[in-house]
């Protein structure tokens, strides 16, 4: 039977995996095994070995390396290594750490328990490559609606190989071709990832995303962005101010253009010809107004826009309707009666010499004869103009005389003369000669 000293006689090379420790006690020995964990870090980051023994009789325990150089023999550093650092030995643990790991430390670290025989336990270090931020190639602005693109995104340096999606507007986009490279070194991939598409002018100012999702990245993905800017020619639409216009009213035609570049300033015609009424038919910017409309405005109305990829153009077609048998609520005026009405236009009367009219900035005064009456509803007329009162019969209730000089309102063409309703209209109001 072999006898040992009561110390321990330990014998090892500084710089070798291979210990021998003959240590006083080696009954019950069959009871204890290392217990070690496998561990995952990221290139650059810190990992953490640790080697427990639930049950130990002052054995020693050593952390190796896959080159099997050893690391720790208990408290003792046994490799020149800065970043190898020990955490905490005890005879139940010993643990270390390695900060700053490269994609060279990976493999299998070994943790010895120098019992008789020695039992050791295997911790596989995996070492994490984190892709480069990608970039999108391909893109040339700008792109002519109706054209292919592609676009091209690619990363380096993940290990694993890093996966790719694209998206535009946030809504991920399929059917994009992957391609993995392996890099230089061996260890590392290179991936890429080309999305081919035909673009129109609803992708013009659309956000298209790449976005490389990697373990290494702790749910955080890089992203590189792209906004596309695609032109295209104009796209006209026409709307009316007025669903139903009549006669004496005003309409707006408002020509919406919408193009890349911007469309220059919108080109009305009528009829396939200049606007014939300049004085009734203005252009403000893309707005087309006709005031006093009347018969003689019905036509086919177009709006023109364009820009340098092109011209498009709309039609609209004007119907103007008779006026409406519908009065307005009025007033009478009884005879030798005062009435103050609203507005700036001077009224007055050729074939009364007794009715009298005063004019003023804001109002208008003026009286009939017990030989005529005036209805009227409320005035607002765009200009001065002359309103001709013809004599009245109250015994009768129809018209003494027929006969308007060339000067009356109803040839005054701001003026509008319904024959059956008895109305004259100017811009807005009417005017009623009745008994």
């Amino acid at each position: 039977m072999l006898k040992f000293h009561k110390n321990v006689i330990c014998m090892y090379p500084a710089f070798s995996s291979l210990f021998f420790c003959f240590l006083q006690k080696c009954k019950g020995s069959q009871g204890q095994f290392p217990l070690t964990q496998n561990v995952t870090v990221v290139e650059g980051g810190t990992a953490n070995l640790t080697c427990r023994v639930d049950q130990n009789d002052n054995t020693s325990l050593q952390w190796s390396n896959p080159a099997q150089q050893t690391l720790y023999f208990d408290d003792k550093k046994a490799l020149r290594d800065n970043r190898i650092e020990l955490v905490r030995a005890s005879w139940h643990e010993l643990s270390i750490s390695v900060s700053d790991v490269s994609l060279s430390d990976e493999g299998q670290y070994t943790c010895s328990l120098f019992t008789m025989p020695v039992k050791t336990s295997k911790a596989f270090l995996t070492v994490l490559g984190v892709p480069e931020k990608p970039q999108i190639t391909g893109f040339a602005s700008p792109v002519m609606e109706g054209e292919r693109m592609q676009l091209t995104c690619k990363t380096s340096g993940s290990k694993p190989a890093a996966d790719i999606r694209w998206f535009k507007n946030d809504k991920e986009v399929k059917d994009a071709k992957y391609l993995k490279e392996e890099d230089a070194n061996r260890k590392t991939f290179t991936v890429s990832s080309t999305l081919d598409f035909r673009v129109d002018r609803n992708d013009d100012g659309a956000v298209v995303s790449c976005r490389v999702d990697h373990e290494s990245l702790n749910s955080t993905p890089q992203i590189a962005m792209q906004v596309l800017e695609i032109h295209y020619t104009p796209s006209v639409k026409i709307i009316s101010s007025n669903s139903w216009p009549e006669e004496g009213q005003t309409i707006i035609l408002t020509c919406e253009s919408k193009g890349k570049p911007v469309p220059e300033p919108v080109l009305w015609t009528k009829d396939g010809g200049e606007l014939p009424d300049p004085e009734r038919m203005v252009v403000n910017g893309r707005d087309l107004s006709i005031s006093f409309l009347n018969k003689t405005d019905n036509g086919t109305y177009r709006c023109e826009a364009t820009n340098p990829i092109g011209q498009n153009s709309t039609e609209y077609v004007l119907i103007v309707h008779d006026v409406s048998n519908t009065l307005l609520p009025i007033t009478v005026i009884p005879s030798l009666t005062t009435a103050t009405v609203t507005t700036t236009v001077a009224l007055t009367t050729s074939t009364a010499p007794s009715a009298t009219a005063i004019s003023t900035r804001d109002t208008c005064m003026f009286s009939l004869t017990p030989q005529r009456c005036l209805q009227y509803s409320s005035v607002s007329l765009s200009r001065r103009v002359t309103l001709h009162l013809l004599p009245i019969s109250r015994d009768t209730g129809k018209e003494k005389t027929k006969n308007h000089s060339s000067s009356s309102c109803i040839e005054t063409k701001h003026w509008i003369y319904n024959k059956y309703a008895k109305i004259y209209t100017a811009s807005q109001g009417n005017f009623l000669i009745s008994s």
